[in-house]
C-alpha cells in the first residue's frame, strides 16, 4: 500500500491511497490540475483513479468534483447529506447523479483490493465522515495494511478513536494553535465556530488523540488541515510531540514518523 497527502490545508485537501491495482482519492478540494500534478509524482493520472470518497461538502474538500466528474466520470462516494449538498452547489457545475453513490457510516464497502469503512465525525456539515481503508491481505493473520483520513474534527470520542486504532498510517487534523486563533484577526463568530465541538481539532487535542491511539504498528502520521492564519508547521509538530511525550503512555513521539502535510503540494509518499 502507498498513501500520501496531495494537498492539505484550509485552502484545499486531497489524499491518495492505493495498491498496485487499486487507486482511490479521499477528497478533491484543490484544482484538477493540482491533483494530477500530485498523482504524476506517483506515476499515476486521474484516469487511473478507481473511486473518489468525499468526507463532506465544504469547498476545500470538493472543489474539483465537477471538473473531474465531467472529464473522467470517476465514481464518487459520500453520505446522502454530502451528495445532496454537492448536487445543490452551483459553483461546481453540472455533476451528473449517475457519478454519485451514497454510503453509510460504519458500512464497509470494497473497491478492487481495498476495503473502505466510513465513520461519522463531528463537523458543521450535512453528514461528514472520515475513512478507514485497508488492503484485503493475503489470507495471513494481520497481513492487511490499514490507513485512515480524519480531518475536520470538532472533537473526538471513543467511537472515533476506535476507528483510528491498529493503523499503519493516518492523516489527522492539527488545524490551529488555540492562542494564535484567540488573538488573531478572525471575527469572534468564526473563532467560536472553529473552537466548537463541530469545528476543527487544535494542535493540543490532536496530540491527545494521537497519544490515545498510538501503537508500535504506526509507521507514519501526517498532521493535516493546518490553518494558514492560525498555525505554523513547526508549532503544530512541537505541540503534538509535547502532548505525546508528557503523557503516561509507553509511546514517545520520537518512535513515530510524524510530519506536517504540505499545504499545496504532494507530501512524502509512504509505502507500507
Amino acid at each position: 500500500m502507498r498513501f500520501t497527502s496531495i494537498a492539505s490545508g484550509s485552502g484545499g485537501n486531497s489524499t491518495y491511497i492505493g495498491t498496485e491495482s487499486t487507486h482511490i482519492l479521499v477528497d478533491v478540494g484543490v484544482t484538477m490540475k493540482a491533483i494530477n500534478t500530485g498523482l504524476h509524482e506517483l506515476d499515476l493520472d486521474l484516469k487511473d483513479i478507481n473511486a473518489i470518497f468525499l468526507t463532506h461538502e465544504h469547498i476545500d474538500h470538493v472543489r474539483a468534483v465537477g471538473t473531474i466528474a465531467r472529464k473522467y466520470g470517476i465514481p464518487m462516494y459520500g453520505t446522502l447529506g454530502t451528495l445532496r449538498e454537492v448536487m445543490l452547489n452551483k459553483t461546481l457545475g453540472d455533476v451528473h447523479k449517475d457519478n454519485l453513490f451514497p454510503i453509510l457510516p460504519d458500512s464497509t464497502m470494497e473497491i478492487g483490493d481495498l476495503r473502505i469503512c466510513p465513520f461519522s465525525i463531528y463537523h458543521d456539515a450535512a453528514d461528514p465522515v472520515g475513512y478507514r481503508v485497508e488492503t484485503m491481505g493475503e489470507g495471513k493473520p494481520n497481513s492487511a495494511k490499514r490507513v485512515a483520513v480524519a480531518t475536520d474534527l470538532g472533537h473526538y470520542d471513543d467511537y472515533i478513536a476506535e476507528h483510528l486504532r491498529d493503523l499503519d498510517g493516518m492523516v489527522i487534523e492539527s488545524n490551529h494553535d488555540v492562542k494564535m486563533l484567540s488573538t488573531g484577526p478572525y471575527p469572534m463568530s468564526l473563532k467560536r465556530r472553529i473552537l466548537s465541538d463541530h469545528g476543527h481539532l487544535s494542535n493540543d487535542n490532536c496530540g491527545l488523540l494521537l497519544d490515545s491511539i498510538l501503537s508500535r504498528r504506526v509507521k507514519h502520521v501526517f498532521l493535516g488541515h493546518l490553518s494558514k492564519e492560525n498555525n505554523l508547521p513547526v508549532l503544530a509538530l512541537n505541540t503534538v510531540r509535547r502532548e505525546i511525550d508528557k503523557s503516561d503512555s509507553e509511546h514517545k513521539s520520537e518512535e513515530i514518523n510524524i510530519t506536517v502535510a504540505h499545504r499545496d503540494r504532494i507530501s512524502e509518499i509512504v509505502e507500507i
